[in-house]
């Protein structure tokens, strides 16, 4: 294992379903929410989720990469949305040190920001989510099994 992660917690396709419809719960008293903003990659399934337990058809992305493997880098911002985020929630999967969470809310200030799992560093960056985790914990999500 590499960099500060000791732990690891591998999770299945399950995991993320029952994660996300109890994260979906969460957010059904805090709307209505005009529409779900995924950040890319990680948030597309949960936001996939969410989004379907709450009758949400408006569905967007924003892409960002900030992982190269499994090393924590600059958050950069591959594609935004128009708006300043008012009735949206945004999802993810992971708020691990905030720095994602940090640039999006920069783009959509007036956006939820929901996630399923947060780290530490990342509790302070998440409106809602539903697990944490400690910091040296390297979440295997199921999309991240095949490599890539």
């Amino acid at each position: 294992m590499t960099g500060p992660y000791t732990r690891t917690l591998p999770l299945s396709w399950e995991d993320i379903d029952r994660d996300a419809r109890e994260l979906a719960r969460r957010l059904s008293g805090l709307g209505p929410f005009s529409g779900i903003v995924a950040i890319a990659r990680g948030g597309l399934v949960p936001a996939a989720i969410v989004a379907r337990a709450l009758k949400i058809r408006m569905v967007d992305t924003v892409c960002v990469a900030s992982y190269r493997d499994r090393e924590r880098g600059d958050v950069t911002v591959l594609k935004k949305i128009a708006g300043d985020g008012a009735g949206l929630v945004v999802v993810d999967d992971l708020a691990d040190t905030g720095n994602t969470i940090r640039a999006i809310r920069a783009l959509l200030p007036r956006a939820h920001y929901a996630v399923l799992y947060t780290k530490p560093l990342g509790v302070p960056f998440a409106d809602t989510s539903v697990s944490s985790v400690s910091e040296d914990t390297w979440i295997a999500f199921p999309w991240d099994s095949s490599g890539d």
